[in-house]
């Protein structure tokens, strides 16, 4: 088993120690910290920003309501993201139908009008297909290809084997593979 400061770095391990002693203004730093990564895994799960926020939102409250649970065997963002995971499958549950919105677009790289708009084309299709899958493959694809987590963050995340997040990994890939080979083959 790996010590503390294997799993976390030394700065963090102090947020979360001075967090699990009360300190709201260090559970606020882990927050500013991740912030991002937790808004982006629940937006790719749900694919909805206001939605996505809000489950955020409720996953750091979860998160500094059970901070004291945290073991720092793994790393924070794992425990943290899967918390995230929750949150957003529970978000979906409440509300069943997704809406369809344009997206976070990404800064402008110079490109034409034409060029931009296939560009939102294909995020829009791609956006769509991942949102298409089940929840539990939809879940591991997005710790995996967005969030860069590796197979065994991704399994402690999620409190599954490592096997059943490769079983899901392959899944999702394949799905996707069906799900955007007409719209490869439109663009060749």
């Amino acid at each position: 088993m790996s010590s503390q400061s294997d799993s976390l770095p030394r700065a963090e391990l102090d947020l979360v120690n001075r967090a699990k002693d009360g300190d709201s203004g260090a559970f606020g730093d882990l927050v500013r910290l991740h912030r991002r990564g937790v808004v982006n895994v629940v937006y790719r799960m749900c694919g909805d920003a206001v939605l996505a926020e809000d489950a955020a939102q409720e996953a750091f409250v979860r998160a500094w309501q059970r901070i004291d649970r945290y073991e720092p065997r793994a790393p924070f963002r794992s425990w943290l993201y899967r918390i995230a995971s929750n949150a957003a499958l529970d978000a979906l549950r409440r509300r069943r139908e997704t809406v369809d919105i344009d997206g976070l677009r990404l800064a402008s790289t110079g490109a034409g009008p034409e060029e931009r708009a296939e560009s939102a084309d294909r995020e829009n299709v791609v956006r769509q297909a991942v949102l298409a899958l089940p929840p539990a493959s939809r879940a591991v694809l997005v710790l995996r290809e967005y969030e860069q987590l590796s197979y065994r963050e991704i399994a402690d995340a999620l409190s599954i084997p490592m096997g059943t997040v490769m079983s899901r990994l392959n899944y999702a890939r394949n799905r996707l593979r069906r799900a955007l080979a007409p719209y490869l083959e439109q663009q060749l």
